[in-house]
């Protein structure tokens, strides 16, 4: 007979992963396959589509097929949203519905709402009604430029184990170099790629490893 001790090592962290912008949560899944099973298998991952069509060209065109989705929208400074409550109340219906969910697992503008949604959560703005973030997966993160949104979302110390990806040549690297200062013991996985989900190296792929034995306990 399998006791409840076991039935609860036997369940994976369940992660929502929120995609890049006008992309989808299927491309998501397919850039995810750099990683080695050894990784894969040990989480469980959600793929949704983001709640709004692309509204502009997408830069995976002739890469990935469409239909390609974003999470808000957002002027040139990146300072002003459009739709963002109904982004954040979208994903807490998500996570009411396929939950719950241990974790978020995060690229590009995926990563940005990803890394914020934990401090959102405890100024009590966003995700209410669902079960604490106790994990984070960010790549190719970022932080909101909005005043009101980065005062609520990186005002008190990040708590949540957290793993992010810092690729040498990315567009975002300062800001993602600057977003991981929020985090109390953040893991940071530098690779020499761009704004993308990298192969994991020997080194890499034994931070990764570690860091998910971690959550694990």
């Amino acid at each position: 007979m399998v006791t409840e001790g076991e039935m609860k090592e036997k369940r994976k962290p369940r992660f929502l992963c929120l995609h890049g912008f006008r992309t989808s949560g299927h491309i998501l899944k397919t850039q995810l396959r750099k990683w080695p099973d050894s990784v894969l298998d040990q989480l469980d991952l959600v793929f949704p589509d983001a709640p709004f069509p692309c509204s502009g060209k997408s830069d995976v065109e002739g890469i990935f097929d469409p239909p390609y989705y974003e999470w808000f929208q957002f002027n040139k400074e990146f300072t002003e949203y459009t739709n963002f409550d109904e982004c954040l109340a979208f994903i807490e219906d998500l996570m009411i519905k396929n939950g719950p969910f241990d974790g978020l697992l995060g690229f590009s503008q995926g990563s940005i709402l990803s890394a914020a949604l934990p401090g959102l959560q405890a100024k009590g703005i966003a995700l209410s009604k669902v079960p604490k973030i106790k994990f984070l997966i960010i790549v190719g993160g970022a932080k909101f430029m909005n005043k009101a949104v980065a005062e609520n979302a990186y005002s008190s110390p990040i708590q949540c184990p957290s793993l992010h990806f810092i690729g040498e040549t990315d567009f975002l690297k300062q800001y993602g170099v600057e977003l991981i200062e929020h985090f109390v013991d953040p893991v940071v996985i530098h690779h020499p790629k761009g704004h993308t989900i990298p192969r994991l190296d020997e080194k890499g792929l034994e931070m990764m490893l570690s860091f998910l034995e971690r959550i694990q306990k």
